[in-house]
């Protein structure tokens, strides 16, 4: 093992997933627990060192029947496996191996703590001894590789879990190794290194034949030459027995060879003829991944223990956008299971979807496959009915495989369906054929673009091993670029393999000056990207077409019904109905109830319909969809705090679909989910020259992201606001601009500059007469003095922060001020003034009913207590005010009060209820991505140390 030894608190941490998972700490197992979070731990190891995003784990550990919370249970596994790999965890900000980041979790760890990354850069290593002539050295290196593995990957794991592509992508990555070492043992002349391990890989790989051609010839140049033969005839038999097919061409002629002056094995018996046509297209001798997939349509097909019995008919429906890889994965499948079939196969492309719109109608479609079973155009009964007659008595009682390649809609192929036992259709779609599955029973298998580690198997397939593995970083921006369509991918590769001298660095670097679909160009319009995602488009709907181009304008990464209705300017009902007819064409996806994306590709290809398209038309909806998240933004935060007085805004245009909102809680899930794509709006706006709206959502956005902790990405679409408002001319919004940024560079720590900066923004506010301006500005540079300890710069600003209040009269504001007054009074040491002032809040924002006001005030008059020492009475306080905090549902404030109550229940001495609460804020926080989660759990672990 090379390279430092990376640690937790508690001392050194080992893994293994290749064989049982399990976990080491100071050269001592750690009990990992329950099957679930034995499932979660395996799920990290195989992506080490990538995110494992949260909906992925889910569907890992529960396939498609998660329980209700299953988010919160991952969440709660998570924590206790960071506590069984360091026990000190909970006194840390989090640990440096099990982090959280993108979305999900990833496991950071090196090849001294994990099997797997041991296994690779020993393989590596082996690898580069090789390709230098050092054979010897290399097989040695190969079988201390190998000697790793304990078993199956990830063995004992639930099987919903081992189903994931990843365990299978580990495992063929093994016996890939596995090969490789025994051609360098033969090279070496050492085989009998390698013959155990190889033997033991090969009875986990029944049918790898390439595996078992490597295990023969290494049995045999050891001297085991019947030992090799045995081998072959046991798998000829399990080929035969099993799947119905004879040895390839690899494993007979590695048995050959070692039988050259020997006698011939026993020849199995010959096949049953075939009654029947062939006509399945062409494998492709390069597939690669889909494992599951073809377990999960091969297991389908029964064989009955009778001969003379016919199996039930199996009819599967595979569905998924152009270019996913439909009928590569469905004539593989065809091809596995053909044997099942010995009456013969048929094919037949529908064209469903073809470019020059020639879909093959159904009587002509049974015309066709009447001629193939040998009925003569002459002998074929006049009318379609008829025809459909003789297709189905030709195939009643028969086993056939038909393939109905590119269908456009179920009534396309109801027609030709086997009206009786014995057969299997494989029937291939854009669209998903819902049809078939409510009133046929047929099998549905969505088909979704390839995990990372499928693409980089599908390029090396391609391109060969030795070139992918040189350049391991411009491979995965290859995959980047193409984000696993296997079209795209096809083209990647293509461009490639015609230029081997090229580095595959410099094919990345030309499909991102390319940009967009021209890196995906093709001159046959077959395998060109705009091509195909065009037919997919032609086959829908008006409406649906128009919906498509306009969600070109969509910056974000996934949107709701009332977004594409806001686009249209429909109803939303009518939207919903338009998005699930491009939902049934996989032009978009419903990734989760209601919110809908669309693959990257797909994104660009409907962001150039839109700039193509008429320029008013495209306005008018970018306006719609621009108001939209304006006003229903602004809703949300008047929801979030009724009582705080807001900048008017122009009335919407009409069709923006504006969103109402019930109450707190409402709001803030909707702005919890829309966060991101809000962000990229502004962005979005400010770069489409729709200054006016940008520097507006921006404001309006402020105090949201500002509670959140999103101080980086404030001081980004802040900086933006600034520039459209400048370019506006509209001063009002560079002095709303002015005052989130000058206070946010106080949040991050640049007290001196912050103040510079609201001071210009107080200064543009005096200068527009704006007093509800310059009083928030008043009051932020109160915060920021306070922060520093210039608490007599502080209280003169909420003087004149209040005066300005008193003159407007606005009895709610002035209430805020004296609850901000009175935590400046907590702060310089003055606790009775500091309750006197709190009481004053809480008395007025009572009467007003304010309950925003209410609860900030009873934490400050906590607060006061907590300083006294009277904590009990401190934590009634804090209780009130968690209670309406829940109630209004701000999360970012619910995690300050619990907070204070640690910090009471401390004093008290009740440590494991003063736990409870700081882990409750922590959690809080780490849900929503603030960065003080972290400093939670630090400053609760330094105050209980020695408790």
């Amino acid at each position: 093992m090379a390279g430092k030894q990376r640690t937790s608190a508690d001392g050194t941490v080992r893994f293994t997933v290749l064989g049982p998972v399990r976990a080491w700490r100071d050269g001592v197992e750690v009990e990992l627990g329950s099957p679930t979070r034995r499932a979660l731990l395996a799920m990290l190891l195989v992506n080490v060192g990538q995110p494992v995003v949260i909906s992925e784990l889910v569907s890992a550990l529960w396939g498609q029947d998660p329980p209700d919370g299953a988010v919160n249970i991952i969440q709660r596994h998570v924590g206790l496996l960071r506590r069984l790999i360091d026990p000190t965890l909970s006194a840390r900000a989090s640990g440096d191996l099990l982090v959280r980041g993108s979305g999900g979790y990833r496991l950071e760890v090196d090849a001294t703590m994990l099997d797997l990354l041991e296994f690779r850069d020993l393989a590596a290593n082996a690898a580069q001894l090789a390709a230098a002539g050092e054979v010897a050295r290399a097989t040695e290196e190969y079988v201390r590789a190998l000697e790793l593995r304990q078993g199956p990957v990830a063995a004992g794991i639930a099987e919903v879990t081992r189903a994931n592509p990843l365990f299978g992508a580990v495992e063929r990555e093994y016996a890939l190794t596995a090969q490789a070492a025994a051609e360098t043992a033969l090279r070496a002349g050492v085989p009998e290194r390698v013959g155990s391990v190889l033997a033991d890989v090969a009875r986990h790989a029944p049918y790898d034949e390439a595996l078992q051609a490597r295990l023969i010839e290494v049995l045999a140049a050891s001297g085991r030459t019947a030992n090799a033969v045995e081998v072959y005839r046991s798998v000829r038999d399990r080929l035969a027995d099993d799947l119905g097919i004879d040895p390839g061409p690899e494993l007979r002629a590695a048995y050959e060879r070692i039988t050259a002056s020997a006698p011939a094995a026993k020849p199995r018996p010959a096949a049953p003829q075939r009654r029947g046509p062939a006509q399945l297209p062409a494998d492709l001798p390069i597939f690669t991944g889909r494992e599951a997939e073809l377990a999960r349509l091969a297991a389908l097909v029964n064989t009955p223990d009778d001969p003379d019995t016919l199996p039930d008919t199996v009819l599967t429906v595979v569905s998924g956008m152009a270019g996913v890889g439909k009928t590569t994965l469905a004539v593989r499948l065809a091809h596995d299971v053909a044997p099942r079939f010995p009456d013969g196969q048929l094919y037949l492309n529908l064209r469903g979807f073809d470019q020059a719109g020639a879909v093959i109608e159904p009587q002509d479609a049974i015309r066709q496959l009447l001629e193939t079973q040998g009925i003569a155009p002459d002998k074929l009964p006049s009318g379609p009915i008829a025809q459909a007659e003789l297709y189905r008595s030709l195939l009643y009682g028969r086993r056939m495989l038909i393939l109905l390649d590119n269908a456009r809609d179920a009534e396309q192929v109801r027609p030709l369906l086997p009206n009786g036992p014995g057969s299997m259709v494989i029937i291939t779609s854009r669209n998903r054929l819902f049809g078939l599955v409510t009133s046929a029973g047929a099998h549905f298998l969505p088909l979704d673009v390839l995990t990372p580690a499928e693409s980089r198997a599908f390029l090396t397939a391609r391109l060969g091993e030795q070139r992918t593995a040189r350049e391991p970083l411009a491979v995965s921006e290859l995959i980047a670029s193409s984000g696993g369509l296997p079209l795209a991918l096809a083209i990647v590769a293509a461009r490639a393999a015609i230029r081997p001298g090229f580095p595959l660095a410099a094919i990345a670097e030309e499909l991102r000056a390319d940009g967009g679909l021209d890196a995906f160009a093709d001159v046959d319009p077959a395998t060109d990207t705009r091509s195909v995602f065009s037919w997919s488009l032609s086959a829908v709907t008006p409406a649906a077409g128009q919906l498509f181009r306009l969600l070109g304008l969509h910056p974000g990464p996934d949107f709701a019904p009332p977004v594409a209705a806001a686009l249209t300017g429909m109803p939303v009902r009518n939207a919903r109905l338009v998005l699930n007819e491009l939902s049934y064409a996989h032009l978009v996806a419903e990734h989760v109830p209601g919110r809908y994306s669309q693959h990257d590709l797909l994104r660009t290809y409907a962001a150039e319909l839109a700039d193509e398209g008429d320029p008013e038309q495209m306005r008018a909806a970018t306006v719609r969809l621009l108001d939209h998240y304006l006003h229903s933004a602004d809703g949300a935060m008047r929801a979030l705090s009724p009582h705080r007085v807001r900048m008017a805004l122009p009335a919407p245009s009409d069709g923006a679909q504006v969103l109402e909102f019930a109450d707190g809680p409402q709001a803030d899930a909707w702005l919890s989910t829309e966060r991101t794509v809000l962000i990229s709006v502004i962005e979005a706006a400010t770069r489409r020259g729709f200054d006016t709206h940008c520097w507006q959502l921006a404001n309006v956005l402020d105090r949201y992201l500002d509670r959140q902790g999103r101080w980086e990405a404030q001081l980004m679409i802040q900086n933006a606001a600034l520039s459209s408002a400048r370019r506006a001319g509209e001063r009002i919004g560079v002095a709303c601009a002015l005052r989130a940024i000058g206070f946010t560079y106080g949040r991050l720590g640049d007290h001196d500059r912050g103040r510079e900066v609201l001071e210009q923004a107080l200064a543009v506010f005096t200068e527009l007469d704006e007093r509800g301006g310059s009083a928030e500005t008043h009051r932020l540079l109160a915060f920021l003095s306070n922060v520093v300890g210039d608490y007599d710069t502080s209280l003169a600003h909420y003087e004149s922060a209040l005066d300005i209040y008193r003159l407007a009269e606005d009895e709610a504001s002035q209430a805020t001020v004296y609850n901000e007054v009175g935590w400046t009074h907590i702060l310089r040491g003055d606790y009775q003034l500091a309750l006197m002032r709190c009481q004053e809040a809480v008395i007025l924002h009572t009467k007003l009913g304010d309950d925003n006001g209410t609860a900030a005030a009873w934490d400050s008059i906590g607060y006061a207590h907590q300083h006294l020492g009277q904590y009990h009475e401190a934590i009634a306080c804090f209780d009130t005010s968690l209670r309406l905090f829940q109630q209004i549902g701000d999360r970012g404030l619910q995690a300050d009060v619990l907070q204070h109550i640690s910090q009471s229940r401390l004093a008290l001495g009740q440590v494991e209820a003063a736990r409870e609460a700081a882990e409750r804020a922590a959690s809080i926080l780490e849900a929503l991505g603030h960065p003080d989660a972290a400093k939670i759990r630090a400053e609760f672990a330094e105050a209980s140390a020695g408790r």
